[in-house]
């Protein structure tokens, strides 16, 4: 992954620890799809998403703006996505159901014929909902080339 050696997730903590999470794998994971590495950068968009939704529920400041149902499972990603849907944080014109099918898929087959195009434009757009984008990729970290 992108943010392996350019970050230590535990000492950032539980809110700033997934937002650089979420940011260092958009950043390496548009990379991976304009090198044509399209498997690798999908899965990776992945733990960008992830990393979001999760930073967003962790913030205090954003208690107020979604709820979970009883017995919902906080730890479940496509669960936090309908939560945040339903609460109208996310606006849910993301497909995440098929996002998720695709990493899936990703993970067992190189899936050189891809259009990403979609599907970043939707990534950047959930991101930007839940405000981690924009940033200015100035602030973090350089990359390292031996992440893939």
């Amino acid at each position: 992954m992108p943010h392996f050696g350019l970050m230590d997730e535990d000492a950032l903590g539980p809110v700033e620890g997934p937002l650089m999470r979420a940011k260092l794998p958009r950043r390496g994971g548009k990379r991976r799809l304009r090198q044509g590495k399209l498997s690798l950068g999908i899965i990776t968009l992945y733990d960008a998403v992830i990393s979001a939704m999760q930073w967003y529920i962790a913030k205090p400041e954003h208690a107020m703006n979604f709820r979970f149902l009883e017995g919902e499972d906080v730890r479940n990603d496509a669960v936090v996505y309908k939560a945040l849907t339903r609460s109208g944080v996310l606006d849910g014109t993301f497909d995440y159901d098929a996002f998720n099918e695709l990493s899936e898929k990703a993970l067992s087959q190189e899936m050189s014929d891809y259009d990403y195009s979609g599907l970043l434009s939707g990534i950047e757009s959930m991101m930007t909902q839940l405000g981690v984008m924009p940033f200015d990729e100035k602030g973090l970290p350089p990359e390292d080339p031996k992440t893939v």
